[in-house]
């Protein structure tokens, strides 16, 4: 199931049992011209954030042992804030490279003013497809609030967490592939994955298509296969509200 599956009683390592998952993926990079053709992306930035200086944040999750000697990932209650406030210090630097001018300018004056609460950028100005890592429903709920993203936004990231569970930094590709699957991924749209991790860390890569990816499931003519049908993500939400979770 897991590499960290955990067999002990201690109710915070437990949560990741439920939760964590085994996954994998790969890409193939080049820096050759020649291989351009048959490219389907090109990365443009990369960016980590690592607050392991403050003990909160290296605390938050740990691999350690319990009082009986076992092994286990403990998840303290600080996550959510601790991920939050790595997201906020990761986007601050990253938005001066992506955002429109009128985005920069109006983050700019909202500093500047200092009343009320800062203006939060809309990064849908920048991004076509947002790959967030699908560390559970929580932080998915955080990221989506912080970034004001829409249902469709998340809907990769969400269904992904769905099917496979939380499988570290390989679910940003699973996320990919969906977005791929469905075609919505068209020449020159940008694609924004942002991971978190223990440490605290979080790190983004940005990516534009060379080219519009086929969709899965193409007939002859073109046509998908597939009829169209209410979105999965609000299926899954139904069934975790009915489940009260």
């Amino acid at each position: 199931m897991t590499l960290h599956w955990y067999r002990g009683n201690n109710r915070s390592m437990l949560v990741t049992n439920c939760l964590f998952r085994m996954g994998g993926a790969a890409i193939l990079l080049t820096n050759h011209p020649s291989d351009r053709a048959r490219s389907k992306y090109r990365l443009l930035h990369t960016l980590r954030t690592h607050t392991g200086s403050d003990d909160r944040s290296h605390h938050c999750v740990i691999q350690d042992e319990d009082s009986t000697g076992r092994v286990g990932v403990s998840l303290s209650k600080d996550l959510m804030k601790v991920a939050g406030e790595a997201l906020k210090t990761n986007i601050t630097a990253l938005g001066p490279l992506v955002l429109p001018l009128s985005e920069r300018l109006k983050f700019a004056a909202s500093f500047v003013a200092r009343r009320g609460k800062p203006y939060v950028p809309d990064f849908k100005r920048a991004f076509e497809h947002f790959c967030v890592h699908a560390g559970g429903r929580a932080v998915l709920d955080e990221v989506e609030r912080r970034l004001g993203l829409s249902e469709w936004d998340m809907e990769p990231s969400r269904m992904t967490l769905y099917r496979f569970g939380n499988t570290s930094s390989s679910s940003l590709w699973y996320e990919l592939a969906y977005a791929e699957a469905k075609g919505r991924v068209k020449r020159g749209d940008r694609v924004w994955q942002v991971g978190f991790g223990s440490g605290f860390k979080c790190n983004s890569a940005v990516w534009q298509a060379i080219r519009t990816v086929d969709p899965a499931g193409r007939g002859a003519r073109g046509r998908t296969r597939s009829t169209r049908s209410p979105s999965m993500c609000r299926r899954w939400r139904a069934a975790a509200a009915a489940a009260g979770g």
